[in-house]
């Protein structure tokens, strides 16, 4: 069975730091684009950065960019997100996804075209 399962998040103060881990396991992340989103309440959920399988590419929505870092280490079967100088803003559920297609940022920021799916972990930022 092919699964991702999210672990890192927590309460952290604003200015703080966490990193999230996205673990494969039924599968290899090789071949695969890796993706995180996040849904905070009452809102849609939003692309927030992806990696391409070599992790040689990658893309940030610009409300992140400069304070997250996506990586992958294929060997652990597992791709971070590296998050500093988070804000109240950053609170919401963040998504692992994954898929073999290999496409452009614009259309890996819609959720419809990733076909993996993690169940979640939730980033709350308050003081």
């Amino acid at each position: 069975q092919l699964q991702l399962v999210e672990s890192g998040g927590g309460l952290v103060q604003p200015g703080g730091s966490l990193r999230l881990s996205c673990a494969a396991s039924g599968f290899t992340l090789d071949y695969y684009a890796i993706g995180w989103f996040r849904q905070a309440p009452g809102k849609e959920r939003e692309g927030v950065s992806c990696i391409s399988s070599s992790g040689g590419n990658t893309n940030y929505a610009d409300s992140v960019k400069g304070r997250f870092t996506i990586s992958r280490d294929n060997a652990k079967n597992t791709v971070y997100l590296q998050m500093n100088n988070l804000k109240p803003e950053d609170t919401a559920v963040y998504y692992c996804v994954a898929d073999s297609k290999s496409l452009s940022w614009s259309l890996y920021r819609l959720p419809l075209v990733w076909k993996y799916w993690g169940q979640g972990t939730q980033v709350t930022v308050s003081s």
